[in-house]
């Protein structure tokens, strides 16, 4: 696929939007609190978004519980135009581990990260389809970290196999990265130092 500005698709489908006078519902797939933070501080003035936290990946159980209490917590106290619901998805370490195998030397970034990123997708968009959502996206492009081009590129052919429309973004762009850290302190939220798997926390 060749590359595209996917924040100034974005912009485009938000005017579009504004036209139309309406209020889509977007089903957001979040990684953790913070990175959540400048998508849902940027996307709510937009859409009624509702939060999906699945992340089999995150390889400690108590890390994950700390996880979702921030979440739930930066839902509760950001100020936003439209309200943002929360969905907590099941907690299947032993599915990233069955997708993890024979993968285990990958680098960081590589092959089994895209993997991981379309297994969550899946589950977004399988979701987000069941339940009559508009869009669905994931926050996993506001990292520096992600590659966005194939999260997009994921995104987009869960897309056409679920028939629920894929919200293209590249949240890093405009500096939503640094605003996520700037909501992290605002709102003296865990941050964690890798993104959940054994694999990260090795690196």
């Amino acid at each position: 696929m060749e590359q595209m500005n996917y924040q100034l698709e974005l912009d485009k489908i938000i005017a579009e939007i504004l036209q139309k006078g309406r209020v889509p519902t977007l089903l957001m797939h979040s990684c953790c609190a913070p990175c959540s933070s400048y998508c849902l501080s940027y996307l709510a003035e937009y859409f009624q978004i509702t939060i999906l936290y699945y992340n089999p990946n995150i390889s400690l159980k108590e890390e994950y519980d700390k996880r979702v209490c921030e979440q739930i917590r930066l839902i509760r106290e950001l100020p936003v135009k439209y309200p943002v619901s929360f969905v907590e998805g099941n907690y299947e370490p032993e599915r990233f581990f069955e997708m993890s195998e024979g993968l285990e030397k990958e680098p960081e970034g590589g092959i089994r990260c895209f993997q991981c990123y379309e297994m969550r997708q899946r589950e977004t968009a399988a979701y987000a389809k069941k339940h009559g959502f508009d869009y669905f996206t994931t926050t996993l492009s506001v990292s520096p970290h992600k590659n966005a081009q194939k999260l997009n590129e994921i995104g987009l052919a869960l897309e056409r196999e679920y028939g629920v429309p894929y919200l293209v973004s590249d949240f890093k762009k405009r500096n939503g990265y640094l605003k996520s850290i700037e909501y992290s302190k605002e709102y003296g939220l865990y941050r964690q130092n890798y993104c959940g798997c054994v694999f990260s926390k090795k690196e």
